[in-house]
């Protein structure tokens, strides 16, 4: 019994130690592109570079409309790169908005060691850039999946005209902790993202969709973010939504229009 208590110790402390030094494998499945490698999309872009003070290197795309509405500063998930997450420009150029999106470091052409902190600091870094450019009541924040807490993390530094969250976490420690309680996250887990937390000194406009059945991240996870600030969030549930379809749905794209159509003081009434 000694033995085999030894064995399972052993095993135990082995997953806990690859657990924490290899976490990113299990968290992040970035593309990455060549220098060289050229985006096409059928709108016109520019793509930008930002050489950051620690030496990491943040690559972007950055579309403009006439006579734009404001901007929509797009964080994405946790894979591939924006080679083929710009795609999601036409929901917004479409609606009259200027949109931009980044790549983390490690992902698509951006270079860097990647942590929460630096990934905090570079979302911030940008949103600083596109203020020079916007008054921040025009800066709208896009979260999706893994890239919503980063989003209500810069919108609690900053004061943006709305922040809108697709498929969000109620916090990175919350999600993880329900496929590996076995094992002590609090002390391995390098990534908590609080966006419960970051939530609590925002005033402007909280939109969040999400799909009522997320496999990945529950549709009852947006349900306690509603239920913690029921003042401050709308929620759009789109029924039968998954997490990587809610584009399949016409319900998603109705939701984007009113969102970012209607006047701040009119509430459409939309499933919730």
């Amino acid at each position: 019994m000694i033995t085999i208590s030894l064995i399972l110790l052993g095993v135990y402390i082995a997953i806990c130690t690859g657990f924490y030094f290899f976490q990113h494998l299990l968290f992040f499945r970035p593309e990455t592109l060549s220098t060289a490698f050229q985006y096409k999309y059928p709108f016109p872009f520019e793509e930008l570079d930002f050489n950051m003070e620690d030496g990491g290197r943040i690559n972007a795309i950055y579309f403009k409309v006439p006579n734009s509405r404001g901007v929509v500063y797009y964080l994405k998930g946790n894979s591939k790169s924006i080679k083929g997450w710009g795609k999601f420009a036409k929901d917004f150029v479409g609606n009259g908005y200027d949109f931009f999106m980044m790549d983390y470091r490690g992902f698509g052409k951006s270079r860097g060691t990647r942590s929460q902190t630096s990934v905090f600091n570079d979302a911030q870094f940008i949103y600083k850039w596109l203020s020079q450019s916007y008054p921040e009541n025009k800066i709208i924040l896009y979260g999706r999946s893994w890239g919503s807490g980063i989003a209500a993390r810069i919108a609690s530094w900053n004061k943006p005209g709305m922040l809108i969250l697709d498929s969000p976490y109620f916090s990175f420690y919350y999600t993880i902790h329900q496929y590996l309680f076995f094992i002590p996250l609090r002390w391995l887990l390098r990534y908590d993202i609080r966006t419960d937390q970051y939530l609590q000194a925002l005033e402007c406009p909280i939109h969040i969709i999400h799909g009522t059945k997320d496999r990945l991240i529950s549709f009852s996870q947006s349900k306690k973010l509603k239920s913690l600030y029921p003042a401050k969030i709308i929620l759009h549930g789109i029924e039968g939504g998954r997490h990587n379809n809610l584009p399949d749905f016409p319900e998603f794209f109705e939701i984007l229009y009113n969102i970012l159509y209607v006047k701040p003081s009119v509430q459409t009434k939309i499933t919730s």
